[in-house]
This record gives structure tokens, sequence and C-alpha cells, in this order.
């Protein structure tokens, strides 16, 4: 019995294996037909191959295959390659353990897998065993778990944190797919890259990433870069990467930003990059509207800058630093520097325009700071100036094409400007002035630090400006010139309860303007147009907080008077010298001239005073004097000297014809009827315009000296009244005449052979008559050849027939001499 039961258990156990064996889809000759798939028998386990043709698509190899009841098998040490249609190897999936579902022909990694996305190049042929390396040479190597691959798709997908490296770096997501047919990795979400450039790490993040290795492109979404302490920001991003994994070009769309770490920041809503060979950034463009912003501060100071334009091109160098930006379509860039200083804070705000511009970078630290700005087309630059809690003081330079160089930490050295140039500014005291030329060049201050070596005489002009004062850390402009065809204009500003300024302008060759002190210095050909007064000399140096005017060598000046004063300030041009025009020099018509060494034009007095042999004539009169000074608001002349051999010297006519409705004398003469000249020598003159008189005093000279064509006089002081104006003066075009001529203070008076003393000659024009007299105790005497010595309480010489009358007693006795003169 027990033999018997023995064999029916050996037929059962036989027939229950031969079932089985039928039953099973895994065994090794009938899983290939249940599963469509070819199973090839191997040392270390067994390899499904998917094909299309005669090339591979994907193989999976499995060291050992465990069949389980639910139409699903178990694969163990899993392989999954996948194959070009040139057969060969790309990509490759690794896992330790996968369930296939044969139905859906999935395969799901329960633990670990790596991924390895090989470049094409880099393929190796069908069957390599290949360990997984390093990325390098452009392969994208993952690192992750729950991975699902489905061969029908040939897509491997996972929900799981993934950890990836490439040969920019190392970095992670949550949840990826791989697409194998199109050679497209997706990053979900939560992406992370972290890479090194320049010795420096980059940190990457992005909302959503998507890498297409059959067009080497990466698509990034919401993607952050920091490094430096910097930040990168892009709506969007692509990049595209060469054979060996380098960067060839990025595209940012959805607005692009870059944030340094010391507070500059740059922003547009499209741009590109491009990268070398060597993963450095070589060119790129912005476009939509660039915005450029920085912000830098310390104890001493802070500087604020903004910058816009429609468009910018950037090159960088061959280590990847900014070397070349050019912006075109309407430029602008602002700054607004502010430092403390003992007397109080100093705030400079400039603001430059040009439709294009192109500024040079070179390498600062981990910074880059501007070499030179460029602009053409039309560039202005409008800048001011506040000193604690005074006014401001508006600034503007401009130029067709212009060019500023800086210095270190971005501060402004030298500015040079070509064609149409010019320059406009606002005073300490208000005055406001505005220049043009061909070429303008200006300097700006240097601020000054504790460790800067001692400066020779010829670089020790630091930054000074309003008074001589120091600038500190603002970089303010200490000298400027204009050249070529200067024009100068400037209006002094009334201060209140005074009347308007005059207008002050100027022609020059060139204008070289100095911060310290404020003057501008005007030289090759200079003339200037003051209120009437128009100068020209070898040099003028004009003062920017004052207005006056300084006129060195070979001064020639036409005073235009009062009317072309008006018309100037009216906004007409004067230099009308029209014979109607009245000047208020001497009292006559017409413009007045003058000649000197020297001149000076004082804005706040309204006087203009010319020094070194200055002459001023109208007409036919004519002061001479070491000095002349003309007084255009209280119209007034004073002429001085201080050496007796150089006397002040004064010729005026006078109206030696009969006045209206006389006769001539009877005993007739033959002395003519017109015009005659008076000399008037002495150390001081002064002119009233309002008075219509002239006093000459003695001065350092000692005494005056009258002469006319008929007597000579010597005195302490002599007074000329003028006709007034309307009456005699000046008609048909004539000079202004002296209606009255009074010496005084021990006067001799000599005339042919006749010689007077008194203490008064009066001579009176109209008549032609000189009245000497004197005082009770000293009465006027008089000499002469034919009666001897006469006196009487006055002696009257008529110049008309020579004839002496003696005034006394209640008579008169009259004398007569002729003799040859």
């Amino acid at each position: 019995m027990v033999l018997v039961a023995g064999g029916l258990l050996v037929v059962a156990l036989g027939i229950s294996l031969a079932l089985g064996r039928w039953k099973n889809p895994f065994k090794k000759i009938d899983v290939p037909k249940r599963l469509g798939i070819e199973i090839q028998q191997e040392s270390n386990g067994v390899t499904y191959r998917h094909t299309f043709g005669s090339h591979a698509v994907f193989q999976i190899h499995a060291s050992k295959v465990v069949q389980l009841r639910n139409n699903h098998a178990m694969l163990h040490d899993v392989k999954i390659e996948l194959y070009e249609p040139d057969g060969g190897r790309v990509d490759r999936i690794e896992g330790a353990e996968f369930e296939y579902d044969q139905a859906e022909q999935v395969a799901k990694a329960a633990g670990p897998v790596e991924i390895t996305i090989m470049r094409p190049a880099a393929a190796a042929k069908p069957g390599s065993t290949q360990p997984i390396a390093a990325a390098s040479g452009g392969e994208i190597h993952i690192k992750t778990s729950g991975v699902e691959f489905d061969q029908k798709t040939g897509i491997a997908a996972t929900s799981e944190r993934v950890d990836f490296a490439v040969t920019q770096g190392a970095g992670s997501a949550v949840g990826a797919r791989y697409e194998s047919a199109d050679g497209r990795l997706i990053l979900d979400h939560q992406v992370t890259l972290n890479m090194r450039r320049n010795g420096q790490t980059v940190e990457l993040h992005a909302q959503h990433g998507e890498f297409e290795r059959g067009d080497l492109v990466c698509n990034l979404r919401g993607a952050t870069a920091g490094y430096r302490g910097g930040e990168a920001n892009a709506g969007a991003a692509k990049i595209l990467f060469r054979e060996d994994g380098s960067a060839v070009r990025l595209d940012a769309t959805d607005g692009f930003a870059v944030a340094s770490a010391n507070g500059g920041h740059l922003s547009a809503p499209l741009g590109w990059l491009e990268f070398s060979e060597n993963n450095q950034p070589k060119h790129a463009h912005l476009e939509g509207g660039v915005t450029m912003d920085s912000v830098t501060s310390s104890e001493k100071g802070s500087r604020d800058a903004h910058g816009s334009a429609p468009s910018a091109e950037l090159d960088f160098t061959a280590a990847g630093e900014l070397r070349h930006a050019h912006l075109e379509r309407g430029v602008e860039f602002a700054t607004r520097e502010q430092t403390l200083e003992p007397a109080g804070p100093v705030v400079v705000s400039r603001a430059w325009r040009s439709p294009v511009a192109d500024v040079e970078f070179r390498k600062a630290g981990a910074k880059a700071e501007p070499v030179w700005l460029h602009g053409a087309g039309g560039v202005v630059v409008n800048g001011e100036t506040r000193r604690g809690n005074g006014a401001a003081m508006p600034s503007r330079l401009a130029a067709d094409e212009m060019t500023i160089d800086f210095g270190p930490n971005s501060t402004p050295r030298e500015l040079k400007g070509t064609g149409r140039a010019g320059i406009e500014q606002t005073t300490s005291s208000g005055t406001r002035e505005s220049g043009t030329g061909d070429r303008l060049e200006a300097r700006f201050s240097q601020p000054a630090t504790a460790s800067a070596p001692e400066r020779t005489d010829s670089t020790k002009r630091l930054a000074v400006e309003n008074h001589g004062k120091p600038a500190g850390g603002v970089a303010q402009i200490e000298e400027a010139t204009l050249d070529g065809h200067v024009v100068m204009d400037q209006t002094a500003v009334a201060k209140q309860g005074e009347a308007a300024g005059t207008a002050m302008h100027a022609t020059a060759g060139r204008a070289d303007y100095e911060g310290a002190g404020e003057w501008i210095h005007l030289i090759e050909s200079p003339r200037v147009d003051d209120g009437g007064l128009q100068l020209s000399a070898d040099r003028i140096d004009v003062s920017q907080a004052s207005g006056d005017a300084f006129a060195h060598g070979n001064v020639k000046a036409t005073w235009l008077g009062p009317d072309a004063e008006n018309r100037t300030k009216s906004g007409s041009q004067g230099g009308d010298s029209s014979s109607g025009q009245r000047n208020a020099v001497l009292g006559g018509q017409g413009p007045s001239h003058l000649v000197a060494a020297e001149a000076q034009l004082h804005q706040a007095s309204a006087e203009a005073a010319f020094r070194g042999d200055a002459r001023l004539w109208q007409q036919a009169n004519s002061v001479s004097a070491p000095v002349i000074v003309l007084n255009r608001q209280k119209q007034t002349l004073a002429a001085s000297t201080t050496e007796r051999d150089h006397p002040v010297r004064v010729v005026m006519v006078s109206s030696a014809g009969l006045a209206p409705g006389k006769q001539p004398p009877k005993n007739g003469g033959d002395k003519p009827h017109g015009q005659s000249v008076i000399r008037v020598t002495g150390g001081t003159l002064k002119y009233s315009e309002a008075e219509r008189k002239a006093v000459m005093t003695g001065g350092a000279v000692g005494g005056v000296l009258a002469e006319t064509e008929w007597a000579r006089s010597i005195s302490d002081r002599v007074e000329l009244i003028l006709l007034p104006p309307g009456n005699h003066a000046g008609r048909d075009g004539e000079a202004a005449q002296v209606d009255k001529m009074t010496a005084s203070g021990h006067v001799t008076v000599t005339s042919q052979n006749r010689r007077g003393t008194g203490s008064q000659l009066v001579y009176t024009a109209e008549t032609g008559d000189y009245v000497l007299s004197g005082t009770a105790g000293a009465p006027p005497k008089m000499t002469d050849p034919a009666h001897g010595e006469v006196t009487g309480e006055a002696l009257i010489f008529h110049s008309r027939d020579d004839s002496v009358s003696i005034e006394g007693g209640g008579g008169k006795t009259l004398t007569e001499t002729r003799s040859p003169k």
C-alpha cells in the first residue's frame, strides 16, 4: 500500500508540474509568445527587446524574473536601455526591482532608480554594460524613485523627488517625466540647479523645466538664478546647448531682471544672451523697455542711479565680464549723489538724455564700473546742485555728440562734447548764464580720500565750487571749456525791491569756465555787450557769482546809451548807433567810444571802470585819464589820476556863436561865430547827466588848467555846464555844447598879453565873455601892456572883439587892446 501510494503521488506530482509549466506565462519557452516579445536566455538573467524592423528601440534586461498570479512579474536588477533608430544606445534606466504589468506593458520601480540621458555622440552599442558615471560630456544623470516606464509610449515618469547632475552642476526637482521618443526631460516643479562659474556658485530655481535632447534645448518657467549675492529672474527662459553640454544661447521672455549684490538692477521684458565655447556670456540683447538702477551708500553719503532705453546690446569679455553696452531709441540716465559736509549736506542730481548711447565697462572687484559713456544724435545733461537749505542751482550741458570718462567708483572725471555744444547754469548768486560753441570740455572734481598722496601744483585743483569750498564726496564741474564760435548770455536776477538786472551778451573764440571762484575766461577776440555797453579786449573774465566782467589788454568799448540798454532788457539786440540816440556819457548824441588797457564791469553798481591810458570820446568831446568810471544807472562819469605827470584831460566844444536874436557888436570884430574848443586838465573829473555838469578838481595834479581859443586859466576847480537837452545841444548833429565854464579858487587867467588873477572866472559860451571876479579883500586884477594893471569888482574880457570892461564904483570902463594873436 505504501508503494502503491508512493507511485500515485509521483504520478500526481508529474501531472501537476506539467499543468503548471503549461499555465506559467514567464517560463523560458512560453513568455515570449504571451508578451509578444523575444526572450533571449543569458547567463545573468533574461533580456526583453522591442524592435521595429531590424533595429532595437529599447531593451529590458533583468538578472531574475518572478512570475506573480495577477499577470504581473517582478524583475530584479533591471536595466532599461533606450536606442535611437540607428541602433546606438542613447539613454538608460536602472533599478533594483521593477514590477512589470504584462497586460498594460508598464514597468514600475518599487525603489531607487537611476537614469542616464546621453548625448547621441556618446552612445554605445546595444548590449553594452558600461556603468553609470557622473554626468559629463553633455549627459544628464538622474536619481529618483517611484519611476513608471510605459513600454508602449517609451515614457518614464515619477512624482517623487528627482536629483540630477549636468555638466554645469547638480540640482533637484519634484516630479519628472522623460519622453524617450522625443528625447524630452520634463521637470515638473520646484526645480533647483547649483552650478559653478568662475569659482562662484550660481543657484538656479525654476517653477518648471523641460529639456529637449534632440534640439539640445532647455525651457524654464519662473526661473531665478542667484550668484555672488545677486539674482537674475526670467518669467520664461529657453537655453540652447552645444553637444558638449555648454550653453549657446539663452532667450528670456515674460520679463527678465538682474539684481547685483552692490545694489544694481537691470530689467527688460525680452532678451537673449549668447555664450562662448567656455560657457561664458558673449553677447546679449534686451528690448521692450530696458531699465537700470543702482543704489550705493556709506557713512559719507549715497549715490542713486537710474537708466532706461527701449533696447540694449551688451558685449562681454572672454572671461564673461561686462565690457560694452549699446543703447538705442531714446536713452536716459539719472543720478543723485549726496554727501555730508561741515556746512550741511550737498546734493547733486544729473539727468542724461540722448537718442543713442554706448557705455564701456571695466572690472572693479566683483562689479563692473563704467569707463566712458558716449552719446550721439543730440545729448542733453541736466543737473542741479543744492547745498544745505540753499536754493537749487540748475545746470545744463548739451552737444550733438558727448563722451563722459569715469574714474573709480563710477565718478565722472571728464566730459567732451562736439557739435552745437552748450552749457547753461544758475550760480549761487542766482545769476543765469548760457553759452554755446562748437566743442565743449568739462572736468569734474574728484572726491578726496584720506589715503590720497600729496598732490603737486599741477594736480592740486581738487573738487572746489561755490567760492572755493571743497566739494567733498560729490563730483561737480571743476573746469569747463567752450571752443569755437562761442556765444554767451548772462542775466543777473534782481533782488526784491531792486530793478531788473541787465543782460550781458558775449562772443569769443573760446570760453574757459572755472569752478573755483566761479569764473568764465573769454579769449580769442572776446566781445561783451552789457546793457548798451559793447566791449572787446584780448581777454575778458566774467564772474559767475556776481556777473562782473574784467577785460585785459587792448580794451575797446562803445557806450550806446540808455536807449540801447532798454532795448536789450526788452529782448532786442543793442548796437544801434543812429544819430537820434541819446547818450548819457557827455550829454550828446550817438555812441561814445572808449579805449584802455583794462576795464571792469560791475553789475551790482552798474559801473564800468576803464584803467590804463583810458580815453573816451563822443563826437568832438573827449576825456582821457588813467581811470575812467561810467555809472550807467546813475548816468555819471568819473575820471581820476594818482600821478602828476598823467593828468585827467577833457576836451569839449562850446557854442561860440551869437544867441538867437542877438546882433553882432557895433565895433565889429573878426572872431568866428561857430564852435570853439575847451580843454581842461586836472586831477579828478565828475560828470552828472542829470545836472549836465562836469566838475574838474586839482587832485594829485595840484591845479586845474582850462584852455579856450582866447584864454588860458589855472585854478583849483573848474565847472562845465552843458546846454539843456533839446536846446542848443547837438543841433544839426553837432556835439553837445558847453553853455558855461566856471573856474574858482586861486584863479590865474592869461589871454594874449593880458594876465589876470582872482577867485573866480566865468566863461559864457553864448556871449563869449570871460568874467573875472574876486573878493572885497582881494579884488580881481589884470595887467595890460597898454594900460598897466587894472582892477575892479569884476573884469570882463570880450573874446569877440578883444575888449576888456572893468566894473566897479557904479560905473564901467572899456579898454581895447589890439595885439597880434
